[in-house]
């Protein structure tokens, strides 16, 4: 089993962090772990070079993200929840998913043969709702083949009780190993 994470956070030990670190404890398997801050990748500047050919423009770290997206059974997006959506650079790193749309819609094609599963882990504190993250996260998933997703998990407290304490997220990290551990299963 191959499984990508993708980390939206800034923090090596916030509360993104502090949950991947159970997740990753608990898969078996390779693992590629993409820290969307710390990593060598630009945002799509629309020069629509894939709308006519296979691949991006763009030679950066986001050739190896792809190579990793075909061969992987699992993807991950964790972050945390800025202003009810995802950060940025988790965004810049998505917009470079153009090239699968556009290979899709615009030349016929099926650009990730292999199906995956996904999954989803926000963390936040605050007034913000987690909604609009989830659904732009799998938004993401869904164009890199992700046909099917696990229920967000979210710790939606941080302000008050670090991710790690809450016990629903906890359980949520479980959830998304038996998820990837089980054949055809929904969650």
């Amino acid at each position: 089993m191959k499984t990508l994470i993708i980390n939206g956070s800034p923090r090596p030990n916030g509360d993104t962090a502090s949950l991947l670190r159970l997740l990753a404890d608990g898969l078996s398997g390779e693992r590629m772990a993409l820290n969307a801050y710390r990593c060598n990748i630009s945002p799509c500047v629309d020069c629509r070079a894939c709308k006519e050919r296979n691949g991006c423009a763009i030679q950066d770290g986001m050739q190896e993200i792809y190579e990793y997206i075909q061969a992987c059974d699992n993807i991950v997006i964790a972050s945390p929840i800025y202003f009810s959506e995802l950060p940025g650079r988790v965004l810049d790193v998505g917009s470079r998913l153009q090239t699968y749309f556009c290979a899709r819609f615009f030349r016929g094609e099926t650009p990730i043969p292999k199906e995956k599963k996904g999954a989803v882990i926000l963390v936040g504190g605050g007034d913000g709702a987690p909604d609009k993250a989830y659904g732009t996260a799998c938004t993401l998933l869904r164009m890199m083949n992700c046909r099917q997703i696990h229920r967000m998990v979210c710790s939606h407290q941080t302000d008050k009780r670090p991710a790690a304490e809450d016990a629903q997220a906890v359980d949520g990290i479980r959830s998304i190993l038996a998820y990837f551990s089980q054949e055809g299963q929904d969650y």
